[in-house]
Order: C-alpha cells, then sequence, then structure tokens
C-alpha cells in the first residue's frame, strides 16, 4: 500500500476496520476486495516493468509493455467506479451512514487530485449529517477515479501514437495518475468495510446484484478514446 487512508485516522473507523465482518457480510467483502487487488496488482506491475524499462534506455520495450496499460488500468476502475456508484446508489435511498473521515490531500501526488481532496476535507465540515458527508466523500472519490483514468489513458495514448510533446511529462503522468488511483482504492476498501458494517443484513444482496450489474455494464463498454481530455489533464504533480 504506497499511501495510507485518511480515513483510519478517526477513531470510530479504525475501530471498524478492525472490526471483522460476519457471515455473508464477509464473504462479500473478501471477494469484492480480492476482485479489486487483483486487478491493481496487475496494472501496478505492468506499469512498474514499463517505467522501469525506460529509467533503463530501453524505451520501444517500455512501450511495448504500456500497450496493455490501459487496459489494465479500465479493469481496476470499472469495478472500483462500480463499487462506488452502488454505495452512493444504496445510500441515497435507504439512508446508509457509515463512520469516515475526510480524505487527507498529502496521500496524493497530483495537485488537482489534493486540491479535490482539500475541498472534500473542508466542505466535510459544513455538512450537517454524516450521510451527506459519506455521499459527498463517494462523489468525490467517482470524480476523482474518473479523472485519474481518463488522463492515464490521454497520456498512454500519446506515448504509443508518438504524439507527445513532452513524453517524460507524460510518463510522470501515469506515475502520478496511478498513485492517486491506489490512494483512492485505499480510502474505497475503507469506506467499503464501514460501509458493510452500516449496511442492514436484509439489503446486502440488493447491493451486491446493483454492484454486479453495473460492474457487467461498465465492463461492457468499450474504451474510450480519451484526446479530448488532454486540454485539461492534470498536469501539476506534488513537488513539480
Amino acid at each position: 500500500m504506497r499511501s495510507r487512508p485518511s480515513s483510519l485516522r478517526s477513531g470510530s473507523v479504525s475501530q471498524e476496520w478492525r472490526s471483522p465482518l460476519v457471515g455473508d457480510k464477509s464473504h462479500a467483502y473478501l471477494q469484492i476486495l480480492h476482485r479489486l487487488e487483483t486487478s491493481y496488482a496487475m496494472f501496478s506491475v505492468n506499469l512498474d516493468e514499463a517505467l522501469g524499462l525506460r529509467r533503463h534506455g530501453r524505451v520501444a520495450k517500455a512501450q511495448q509493455v504500456l500497450s496493455v496499460s490501459s487496459a489494465l488500468c479500465q479493469r481496476l476502475t470499472a469495478p472500483l467506479n462500480s463499487l462506488l456508484h452502488s454505495m452512493l446508489l444504496h445510500a441515497r435511498h435507504f439512508g446508509t451512514a457509515p463512520h469516515l473521515a475526510s480524505l487527507d490531500p498529502q496521500n496524493f501526488q497530483n495537485s488537482r487530485s489534493q486540491r479535490v481532496a482539500r475541498f472534500n476535507s473542508v466542505f466535510s465540515k459544513v455538512l450537517l449529517t454524516r450521510r451527506s458527508q459519506f455521499l459527498h466523500k463517494i462523489s468525490t472519490l467517482t470524480e476523482l477515479v474518473e479523472e485519474l483514468a481518463a488522463n492515464f489513458l490521454a497520456s498512454s495514448e500519446e506515448i504509443l501514437a508518438g504524439d507527445s510533446l513532452d513524453s517524460d511529462r507524460d510518463w510522470d503522468v501515469l506515475d502520478a495518475s496511478h498513485y492517486d488511483l491506489n490512494t483512492c482504492l485505499r480510502e474505497t476498501v475503507v469506506l467499503f468495510k464501514s460501509f458493510l458494517h452500516a449496511l442492514l443484513e436484509s439489503q446486502l444482496q440488493e447491493f451486491l446484484a446493483t454492484f454486479q450489474e453495473r460492474t457487467a455494464c461498465a465492463e461492457g463498454l468499450l474504451p474510450a478514446k480519451a484526446h479530448y481530455l488532454v486540454h485539461r489533464r492534470m498536469a501539476a504533480i506534488k513537488g513539480q
């Protein structure tokens, strides 16, 4: 885990994180967690290999490895966003309100991600109910995952097409987007466990059906071209 979830700083969230789920909730959590972790591991290993090859001057080989990175990125972000959307829909309909803590900007590398996390932290302080805070955090994570994935796809596409005006910058965007997607994943996993603790047992199967349906729809979509997003890429990276 490359970045520590800010949620673990909250006492109640920390207690829930250490408390085991039981029965069907435990099975659902472990099954979805395994799916997300497997997808992340494949994505991360592939990108790390491409970055390592490039650092050693093997640019052509790095691009060859990178050619599958976009598909692996989407393999992670499709179920991740489906999980976020499913929790959002369920909370809106049933009023589920798990414990949570706001995002920590220091856990993100990209300046755009940091600004979004900072706004979530500030805005959460003026929201009066835990449910509204939960809905806002879920919406924020969804926005970040979608934007990070779009920027990753746009940068990798430019590199592979030979259209990059600044190759070093595009590779940095890939690395930063990967880092921040990992942070979003860790935050989502912590939030999902708290969500399951708060979820009524009688609502579990309906929630899982929603998640499976949304994931199936997302994975059935063809990869979208991201050229139109290039002009709004999250270019500023922490420390630069």
